[in-house]
């Protein structure tokens, strides 16, 4: 029986652009080194014999020196053996990091540990048989697996565990990502068939691309990212771990779940009845980040009606969350609705007769929208409690 580990997508250099905060996104960035130190810990605390990483170790094919020599440090750290082939995002065409000089002299002085493979044919290390299939550009048109399926299976070990290293999607399988409008994602590149491999000639398939942890076939896992790079996809999703596998030639493998994310992504789905609902909002994100300070994502979508004060509130607890996230992604509208005492404070304010004008003007326009849902009528809803911000304030 041979143990290790399976991780892929690790997407070193990510730049997370949409975060405008410049240390909020050094934290996210810095979070994808730091999991390597938590990868360790699983190595050592498994007793895991090697390491295969299923594509993507970089998020570019083209990564700064310094990003690579930070990578390289911590990879040399794990002491077994890391096994590496490209993915869509570190490709390993000509011009690539993996071809430079500085990569061959960095990775031979910090980390003799990594074995890059740019080639599709078998690697035979002390404890298995590794049948990697690199992507060597952004986009294969042809199956990155297809060299496999006429392999001498005669020419390699018969005794040791043999495990396919593979990058893409895989046929029949097709996830979503909440950055697309609708629930399905452009056309998988690189689509692996799993059918056409011989199962009976190998004995675990490690997979990368799909950012989630997966099993897609007998023998074939996604890993999923050891650090949650996006908002969760839905019910039943593994993310911020790598896979601990027990295996042997011709037996069935067994894969566990290692946790070694940090970083929190939410999601919450959120309808205002009325003001008293902002205290159950904030209750809720207070619950599910257990107030933690620059360790959280939430996707915030929301849909109901608040009054004009209940309105301030929202947009104040929208600014303290803005400080207290990584990040924050509202989704969604709140209608402001005045309510009757609000529109006279208003419009019947003494001591600020042009703001009572105003608000008066802005009242009796939302009446005469027909179509209450309209970007006119959303406008105006701003625009008087905009009116009745600066009034609490006046």
């Amino acid at each position: 029986m041979v143990r290790f580990i399976h991780t892929a997508d690790w997407q070193v250099g990510k730049p997370y652009l949409q975060v405008k905060d410049d240390q909020k996104r050094f934290k996210l960035k810095q979070e994808r080194l730091n999991v390597i130190d938590r990868i360790k810990d699983v190595v050592i605390s498994a007793k895991s014999q090697f390491v295969v990483v299923a594509g993507d170790l970089f998020d570019s094919p083209t990564p700064s020196l310094s990003t690579v020599t930070e990578v390289l440090e911590k990879i040399g750290s794990l002491k077994v053996q890391v096994i590496v082939i490209p993915g869509n995002h570190d490709h390993g065409a000509l011009g690539t990091i993996w071809h430079s000089d500085n990569f061959k002299k960095y990775k031979n002085q910090i980390a003799p540990n990594l074995l890059l493979s740019l080639e599709k044919k078998p690697i035979e290390i002390q404890d298995a048989v590794i049948l990697p299939c690199p992507l060597l550009r952004k986009k294969e048109s042809s199956d990155p697996t297809y060299w496999i399926r006429t392999l001498d299976w005669k020419a390699i070990s018969s005794t040791k565990p043999r495990i396919i290293l593979a990058h893409g999607g895989v046929q029949n399988f097709k996830g979503h990502d909440y950055i697309f409008k609708n629930n399905d994602q452009p056309s998988s590149r690189d689509v692996i068939n799993l059918k056409e491999l011989p199962e009976n000639e190998v004995d675990y398939i490690a997979l990368g691309d799909w950012h989630n942890g997966k099993q897609v076939g007998n023998k074939a896992w996604y890993s999923g990212t050891p650090e949650a790079d996006r908002f969760n996809q839905g019910e039943g999703e593994q993310r911020g771990q790598v896979l601990q596998v027990d295996v042997k030639r011709r037996g069935k493998p067994n894969i566990q779940y290692m946790p070694t994310g940090r970083l929190q992504w939410h999601n919450i789905c959120f309808h205002f009845k009325n003001d008293k609902d902002i205290e159950i909002l904030e209750q809720k994100i207070q619950d599910i980040t257990e107030g933690h300070i620059s360790r959280d994502l939430l996707r915030l979508e929301i849909s109901g009606v608040l009054s004009l004060k209940g309105h301030v509130k929202y947009e104040a607890l929208k600014a303290d969350l803005e400080n207290k996230l990584i990040r924050l992604r509202v989704k969604g509208e709140c209608y402001q609705s005045p309510k009757p005492d609000e529109l006279e404070q208003l419009t019947k304010s003494a001591e600020n007769p042009l703001i009572a004008q105003v608000a008066y003007q802005l009242q009796d326009r939302l009446k005469n929208i027909e179509n209450k849902n309209s970007e006119e009528a959303s406008i105006t809803r701003i625009a008087l409690c905009e009116l009745y911000r600066f009034s609490m304030k006046a």
